[in-house]
């Protein structure tokens, strides 16, 4: 599929990325998340079903698997 950013040539193609999110005050990191990724400019696009997963991820809270050092830029 074309990349839906104006001006861009690229298409998206099937990947997996690192979602980051703000929950609760917290900030959560989950890897391998399927998305379709413009080759181009790297936009992001996530189905409804991947969202919902993650939404229902969000609101089970599993303990981490890993924790990561966060840093803040100030």
């Amino acid at each position: 599929m074309k990349c839906t950013i104006q001006g861009c040539p690229g298409e998206y193609e099937a990947r997996t990325v690192v979602h980051t999110v703000k929950h609760r005050g917290d900030v959560i990191v989950i890897d391998h998340v399927p998305a379709e990724v413009c080759s181009v400019c790297g936009d992001v696009l996530l189905t409804p079903e991947t969202v919902r997963r993650i939404e229902a991820l969000l609101q089970a809270t599993p303990p981490p698997s890993r924790n990561v050092p966060l840093y803040e830029f100030a």
